[in-house]
């Protein structure tokens, strides 16, 4: 589509509403965005206008050649909003399909519930869209493979938001892993607590909420029928009918990473526990959940064992951190950067101290010590001393920026080569909504990551 004098103006209003506004981070310059050809802009539209959509907007327009076009939300106050913040030429609608229609909007951001993912993703696929889907791709497991089979007819470019894996922390613990500077990794822990009303997602429910303000019906697609609850609408993570949990919001992240960094498809083994300690509220989703997943043997890495914790309870010290762990070294990814600590054993053993070796008679002790020097030099008693290597982000690193930034790459190029397609995607989302089904159903998940497939639950 050529620009237009129109579309010039457009872009200066939005550019110096967005710098104005408080908490927004300043898009792309007009002069530097001119090294994008006009004919290679892409126009965006966002479906669902909360917390984080507000957020991927904004990370997503610090691309070059990007442009806002118009915004869809069941809530009209963030339509409003919308316009308030981005410019009042922005379009707004209740109704997604209105997006879907518009000719002159390439790209499509779904940032919904949890619940509306695959249902949106797939009717945009199909009007010729390019999509970034937020995490996880789907809700249950058999929407995954509509999902991939709709990606892969439409040709379009998919981007699944777990953005972490497009930051330079990530990046830097998949190379220090390929270069075998942890040996064979055996287990990998990480955990994520919060202690704080709006961290266990009590978010704040506007004075104006009603059916009036609100679609209420469309909201609920095809669950429970019930009179309007705003709380279930504006707070829909702490429901099972509509978001994923914990282990939906917060173990995918963790898995999206370990599964970029090792180049694993997934977990074969799912077991999760844990229960509602605190936040009794009326959800029904736990606020507490460990999980335990057994991965297999690869051409990629060894067998290890993951423990994933959440604790929306911990009136303690938090310290939130992902530890990988393997024969040779450790690596502690945390949002400050990461640190290798790599250890080497010697090859010899050691006897003494703590050992069967001084309940040995005396002339026992003597042989073996004889049949010890004999077997191992004094180099292989040496063990090499520990090493630690830190890496701190270099200034400026955007994780999230850098995610659009592959997505947008790939929709010039025409590939839909992206970091998280929905194969990517889908087998890091398989397990997390495996560990709700274990969670509930009390009993552990067998999962085929290779095939994508249930082979017991």
């Amino acid at each position: 589509m050529k620009p237009t004098r129109r579309d010039f103006i457009r872009n200066v209003g939005a550019l110096s509403l967005l710098s104005a506004a408080p908490g927004f981070a300043k898009p792309f310059s007009i002069i530097k965005s001119m090294s994008v050809s006009p004919n290679d802009k892409i126009r965006i539209a966002t479906i669902g206008m909360g917390i984080q959509g507000n957020y991927d907007t904004r990370s997503a327009l610090k691309n070059e050649g990007v442009e806002f076009v118009a915004a869809a939300d069941l809530y009209s106050g963030r339509l409003t909003r919308v316009q308030e913040t981005f410019g009042k030429d922005i379009f707004t609608t209740r109704d997604y399909r209105e997006i879907l229609n518009r000719k002159d909007i390439d790209a499509v951001l779904i940032v919904t519930p949890d619940h509306w993912h695959d249902k949106i993703t797939i009717d945009a696929l199909n009007a010729g869209k390019h999509v970034y889907c937020e995490k996880p791709m789907v809700q249950s497991i058999n929407e995954g493979r509509p999902v991939i089979e709709a990606w892969k007819k439409s040709g379009k470019t998919m981007q699944v938001g777990s953005q972490r894996i497009s930051g330079s922390v990530f990046n830097e613990a998949k190379k220090m892993i390929a270069a075998g500077d942890l040996g064979e990794i055996n287990y990998i822990e990480s955990n994520n607590d919060r202690f704080n009303a709006i961290g266990a997602w009590n978010y704040s429910i506007p004075t104006d909420a009603s059916t009036e303000t609100v679609d209420w019906d469309t909201f609920l697609k095809d669950t429970a029928k019930m009179p309007f609850d705003a709380k279930r609408f504006f707070r829909w993570r702490n429901y099972k009918n509509y978001g994923t949990g914990v282990a939906g919001d917060l173990f995918v992240h963790l898995i999206t990473g370990v599964h970029y960094v090792l180049d694993s498809k997934g977990p074969n083994r799912i077991f999760a526990s844990g229960g509602l300690s605190y936040w009794k509220d009326g959800r029904d989703v736990p606020d507490v959940m460990v999980a335990v997943m057994d991965y297999p043997k690869t051409d990629k890495h060894a067998e290890f064992q993951m423990v994933l914790r959440v604790n929306f309870a911990n009136a303690g010290t938090i310290n939130n951190n992902t530890r990988i762990i393997g024969t040779e070294g450790q690596l502690d990814l945390s949002g400050n950067g990461l640190v290798l600590s790599k250890k080497k054993l010697p090859k010899a053993p050691g006897y003494g101290n703590y050992d069967s070796y001084f309940t040995f008679s005396e002339a026992q002790q003597k042989e073996f010590e004889k049949q010890y020097n004999a077997t191992y030099t004094a180099e292989d008693r040496k063990g090499e001393p520990v090493k630690e290597v830190k890496f701190t982000p270099p200034q400026g690193d955007d994780e999230h920026k850098n995610h659009f930034g592959n997505f947008f790459d790939n929709i010039r190029k025409g590939s839909q080569d992206t970091v998280e397609n929905p194969i990517f995607g889908f087998r890091a989302a398989a397990p997390v909504l495996s560990c709700n089904d274990s969670y509930f159903n009390r009993k552990p998940v067998i999962w085929d990551p290779e095939n994508m497939k249930l082979l017991k639950k």
